[in-house]
Formats: C-alpha cells, sequence, structure tokens
C-alpha cells in the first residue's frame, strides 16, 4: 500500500491562516500527477506551528480530496505521548490509511522511552503505523534494534521513513527486519540509492513540486530500472539539494509560488527564502524543465 513517491505536502497559508480552498486544489494536483500517497501535516506541513485544529482539518481535507484514490498517512506526531496518541486517534477516525509518527523532539528520550511511546501510539489505533526517524531535527536516533522491538510487539508498526540519508542503515533494517518491512526515505538525495538497497520508496519534498517526475523516478527504480531512473534523479539533483538551502519548506513554497500552486507565504520562525536562494531555486527549477 505504500510505496513510490509519497509527497510530503506543503500546508498552503494565506494572509495568516491555512489556505483550504488551494490545499484541496494541491492534493487533487498530486494525484493527477501521479503520486503515490500522500502525507498531511508532516515537517513539510509546518506541524509544529499549525494549531490543533489546523492540524486536524488538513487531514480531513487530504482524505475528503483523496476519496481512498491513493493512501493518506497522516502526520500525527508529538513530543508528547498523549498528544500522539490523540492525533493518531484522530486520523483513524477521520479515514487516514496510516500515520506518520515522529521521534519525540526536544525532551530527548532514551531508546526505553521511544518504545513506550510508540507502544502506546501502536496500542491505541487499528491503523498501520509508519515510524519517523529523523535525528537531525529531533537529536535522539530510533536505533535499528528499538525499531525491531516495536515491530515485534506490535504488528501495526509496518515501516519506517529514514531521513538519516545513512544507507547503511538500510541495509541493516532490511537484515533485522525482513522484506516485508517497509522502508521509506526521508532523504530525496539519495533516495534512489535507498530504493537499490531494497527500499520501498521516498517521504519526499521535491514531490511537492515536481510530482510526475518524482513517481516516475520512483516506478523506474522500483521495476529495477535503475539507468532511466538516474536519467530523471539528474534533473532533479539541483531540485534535491537545493530545496534545503533554507529551512523546509520555505524554498518549497517558493517554488510552489512560481508554479502557482499557492502563496509565498509560511508561518514564524520560518521567513520567506533569500534573492541568493531565489536565485538557486529558479536554476533548479530550469534543470528540471519546471520554467
Amino acid at each position: 500500500m505504500l510505496r513510490g513517491s509519497i509527497p510530503a505536502l506543503i500546508t498552503p497559508m494565506r494572509n495568516g491562516i491555512v489556505d483550504e480552498k488551494a490545499f484541496a486544489s494541491f492534493v487533487e494536483w498530486q494525484i493527477e500527477q501521479g503520486s503515490h500517497g500522500l502525507v498531511p501535516v508532516g515537517t513539510t506541513g509546518e506541524s509544529p506551528t499549525v494549531s490543533h485544529e489546523e492540524h486536524r482539518r488538513v487531514v480531513e481535507i487530504c482524505v475528503e480530496v483523496a476519496n481512498k484514490r491513493v493512501p493518506v498517512l497522516a502526520g500525527a506526531g508529538s513530543n508528547a505521548t498523549a498528544e500522539a496518541v490523540s492525533l493518531a486517534k484522530f486520523a483513524e477516525a477521520t479515514g487516514a490509511d496510516a500515520v506518520l509518527s515522529v521521534v519525540p523532539y526536544y525532551n530527548k528520550p532514551n531508546q526505553e522511552g521511544l518504545f513506550q511511546h510508540f507502544s502506546a501510539v501502536a496500542s491505541a489505533v487499528g491503523i498501520p503505523i509508519i515510524l519517523y526517524s529523523v535525528p537531525g531535527r529531533t537529536i535522539v536516533d530510533l536505533t535499528v534494534d528499538t525499531i525491531a522491538r516495536l515491530h515485534e510487539a506490535h504488528p501495526n508498526i509496518i515501516g519506517v521513513k529514514d531521513a538519516t540519508g545513512n544507507l547503511e542503515r538500510t541495509s541493516m533494517q532490511r537484515a533485522k527486519l525482513g522484506k516485508d518491512f517497509i522502508l521509506l526515505s526521508g532523504d530525496d538525495m539519495t533516495s534512489l540509492a535507498f530504493n537499490a538497497y531494497g527500499g520501498n520508496g521516498c517521504i519526499s519534498v521535491t514531490a511537492n513540486v515536481a510530482p510526475r517526475m518524482s513517481s516516475q523516478m520512483q516506478e523506474l527504480s522500483l521495476a529495477g530500472n535503475f539507468p532511466d531512473a538516474l536519467a530523471i534523479h539528474d534533473k532533479l539533483v539541483y531540485l534535491h539539494r537545493d530545496l534545503f538551502m533554507e529551512p523546509n519548506p520555505a524554498p518549497a513554497k517558493y517554488v510552489a509560488n512560481r508554479l502557482n500552486l499557492c502563496a509565498n507565504e509560511m508561518r514564524l520562525p520560518l521567513v520567506p527564502i533569500s534573492k541568493s536562494t531565489q536565485e538557486a531555486m529558479d536554476f533548479a527549477m530550469a534543470h528540471a524543465g519546471l520554467i
């Protein structure tokens, strides 16, 4: 169910509030362009700064528009276990197909704390859970051993989004957890190699603005056609790199605005990108053939 190109969706905003109409149109466009799944209110969706009410509404819109045409993997993580449980329950009740649950950030739990946290989430819902390991943001690492322990204890923990960019982990996760455990990259630049190591796809930032090419690259690589997949990767390489020149999703929203998908607006403390980054993004878009 969860494979291929799965954009971590931006959350369009206008005049300080979530632009629901633009978001609904954006979800429809992503499906038309061939995205294999959708992640509302992940990191790229500015989950730290949307309110709980906005978070829930964004999930609702995504589920409604998708209408089971592609799976919705709802962002439902928090550094507070009770809040993560509440968001996961809401996602399930709303009709999301699975939840994406991030490692708790800021409070730096140990591995036992992570096991207890994700166990509480897994015990609260019946839908599948994808763990989200991104130590660059959370500081704490979710080890392969802890992932294996969680999977053994909770059958609905079915995969991991690995945003480390460390391909060694991909191999170790595959060796420890087996071929049926879903491995999704969270790093666009290494996502092609990730699939060569046995991965199943990518929860992508680049796919926000280049969904058709991202989905085609994933389909080709998952079919074993790495030469043609590499040709698409080469077109996307500057987007993969430069969408992170400034804090995500500011560069992605600039590109989305250039493509008339949404306003170039985000919540403080994030701000619009600098002139030099705009020039880099313009070059990346041109290299990819978007403009």
